[in-house]
Protein backbone atom coordinates (compact mmCIF):
# COMPACT_ATOMS: atom_id res chain seq x y z
CA UNK A 1 0.00 0.00 0.00
CA UNK A 2 2.85 2.52 0.97
CA UNK A 3 4.28 1.80 -1.96
CA UNK A 4 1.51 3.09 -4.41
CA UNK A 5 1.48 6.04 -2.19
CA UNK A 6 5.25 6.58 -2.52
CA UNK A 7 5.10 6.60 -5.89
CA UNK A 8 2.75 8.58 -6.59
CA UNK A 9 4.19 11.47 -4.46
CA UNK A 10 7.98 10.96 -6.02
CA UNK A 11 6.29 12.30 -9.30
CA UNK A 12 5.32 15.73 -7.51
CA UNK A 13 8.08 18.39 -7.80
CA UNK A 14 8.91 19.96 -4.25
CA UNK A 15 6.83 17.65 -2.43
CA UNK A 16 9.68 17.40 0.23
CA UNK A 17 8.95 20.71 1.79
CA UNK A 18 5.35 19.09 3.14
CA UNK A 19 6.88 17.11 6.00
CA UNK A 20 9.61 20.09 6.74
CA UNK A 21 6.55 22.57 6.85
CA UNK A 22 4.63 20.01 8.98
CA UNK A 23 7.11 19.35 11.63
CA UNK A 24 8.00 23.00 12.03
CA UNK A 25 4.44 23.93 12.94
CA UNK A 26 4.27 20.87 15.40
CA UNK A 27 7.76 22.52 16.37
CA UNK A 28 6.42 25.66 16.53
CA UNK A 29 2.88 24.90 18.36
CA UNK A 30 4.63 22.74 21.27
CA UNK A 31 7.22 25.37 21.82
CA UNK A 32 4.00 27.89 22.52
CA UNK A 33 2.47 25.76 24.23
CA UNK A 34 5.37 24.96 26.41
CA UNK A 35 6.21 28.75 26.94
CA UNK A 36 2.70 29.71 27.90
CA UNK A 37 2.44 27.05 31.00
CA UNK A 38 5.63 28.27 32.36
CA UNK A 39 4.65 31.41 32.00
CA UNK A 40 1.21 31.58 33.09
CA UNK A 41 0.25 33.26 36.81
CA UNK A 42 -0.88 30.68 39.39
CA UNK A 43 -4.02 32.30 40.10
CA UNK A 44 -5.04 31.53 36.81
CA UNK A 45 -4.50 27.86 36.86
CA UNK A 46 -5.87 27.83 40.27
CA UNK A 47 -8.96 29.63 39.47
CA UNK A 48 -8.87 27.43 36.09
CA UNK A 49 -8.61 24.35 37.71
CA UNK A 50 -11.47 24.79 39.80
CA UNK A 51 -14.16 25.49 37.01
CA UNK A 52 -15.29 21.60 37.37
CA UNK A 53 -16.07 21.80 40.84
CA UNK A 54 -18.14 24.89 40.71
CA UNK A 55 -22.08 24.85 40.91
CA UNK A 56 -23.42 26.04 37.71
CA UNK A 57 -26.50 27.73 38.06
CA UNK A 58 -27.16 29.46 35.11
CA UNK A 59 -27.47 25.88 33.88
CA UNK A 60 -30.07 24.56 36.41
CA UNK A 61 -32.23 27.75 35.12
CA UNK A 62 -32.11 26.71 31.66
CA UNK A 63 -33.38 23.34 33.05
CA UNK A 64 -36.94 24.24 34.33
Amino acid sequence: MLKFIKGNLENIDGVAIYPIISLLIFFVFFVLLFWWVLTAKKQYIKEVSNIPLEEDNTNNKLQL
